[in-house]
């Protein structure tokens, strides 16, 4: 699907604060309130826009220590058996099947090293996983939960904007 740069400046608009009202955003694009709901309507009924959500700090909440874990796992184990042992544990925020020698790589967040460890310990404990690599964050730089919109012409495309 093609976005025009009105689309991709809302987007990116509600990437920066989804709680922007129509008429602010309407604003910084020259559009009529109503005219930015029937995009942002179009928007979400194509699947562009799936949801709103409230972006909560893990560490304000105590979540401090994460790490990405390799799994290595038998034979043919499938991405369904992956993703029902990722959801069945709780420190799981991610879960991938990649390219590579590992099967999967597993993002955990726990609140201290004891609770990570548990986690690990748990997830070493699924019948198919027969070994593990981890690598231990030390800090993030960047976080996003998709690319963000490029506005600007000549600063780079995006999936979207291309």
């Amino acid at each position: 699907m093609r976005l025009d740069p009105i689309d991709q400046q809302i987007i990116a608009l509600l990437q920066e604060d989804a709680r922007s009202s129509y008429a602010d955003i309407g604003a910084e694009v020259a559009l009529s309130a109503p005219a930015v709901k029937r995009r942002v309507d179009r928007l979400r009924s194509q699947g562009v826009i799936r949801g709103y959500t409230a972006l909560i700090d893990p560490g304000a909440l105590g979540w401090t220590t994460e790490a990405f874990v390799e799994l290595f796992c038998t034979g043919r184990t499938s991405p369904q058996q992956l993703r029902a042992a990722a959801k069945r544990h709780p420190a799981v925020v991610g879960a991938y099947t990649i390219s590579g020698e590992a099967d999967a790589l597993v993002h955990l967040r726990a609140m201290d090293m004891a609770g990570l460890e548990e986690a690990l310990e748990k997830l070493r404990a699924e019948p198919f996983v027969t070994s593990t690599r981890s690598m231990i964050v030390l800090s993030r730089l960047v976080e996003r939960l998709a690319p963000k919109v490029v506005t600007e012409p000549g600063t780079g495309s995006t999936p979207a904007a291309s």
